[in-house]
């Protein structure tokens, strides 16, 4: 499945969703002894959608130490998920398979924006090796390029970021 079927299918799922959540969908009521209400909240909507293999959701409302926050949700039904070419998300692995760049990217997090700031950090190498990284980074689609020479990690990629770390049991 090419990117194009692949956005247009993940609209499509969107809009099932949307449409399907009522007012309990974006304030669930939560049982005080309930330690997993979110699990079982998934459980409806996976039943409802007709996905009877159930899925899989990350979700995330964050406030990172520079002050943005963050609010962000994407699930897929399991189906989908064990169809897809895995081989797809090797390249987005790969680039966070280097400790430098998650140095890079939680620097970048905090504030440190700019390759000279991050030249500044101790252990993490030359100039011309923090380019390296940085654009690694950037081409795999965990950094961007914003005003003068300033990084950052998209909005839509800082939850993500953060649940892959937290799956990775750090």
């Amino acid at each position: 499945m090419d990117l194009e079927q692949r956005v247009a299918e993940l609209e499509r799922r969107l809009a099932a969703l949307e449409r399907s959540a009522g007012p309990a969908a974006h304030s669930p009521e939560r049982e005080p002894d309930d330690d997993l209400w979110a699990l079982h909240g998934l459980q409806v909507q996976l039943t409802e959608l007709g996905a009877h293999n159930g899925g899989v959701l990350f979700t995330g409302a964050v406030r990172i130490p520079a002050g943005q926050r963050y609010e962000w949700q994407y699930g897929l039904d399991t189906d989908t998920v064990l169809e897809a070419d895995w081989a797809d998300a090797a390249e987005s692995f790969a680039a966070l398979g280097q400790p430098v760049r998650l140095r890079l990217l939680r620097e970048i997090l905090r504030g440190r924006c700019t390759a000279a700031e991050l030249t500044e950090l101790d252990g993490t190498g030359t100039t011309g090796q923090i380019y390296h990284h940085l654009r690694q980074l950037t081409a795999a689609g965990w950094l961007h390029s914003a005003a003068r020479g300033r990084y950052e990690v998209p909005a839509a990629r800082v939850v993500p970021l953060l649940v892959m770390l937290t799956a990775a049991g750090r």
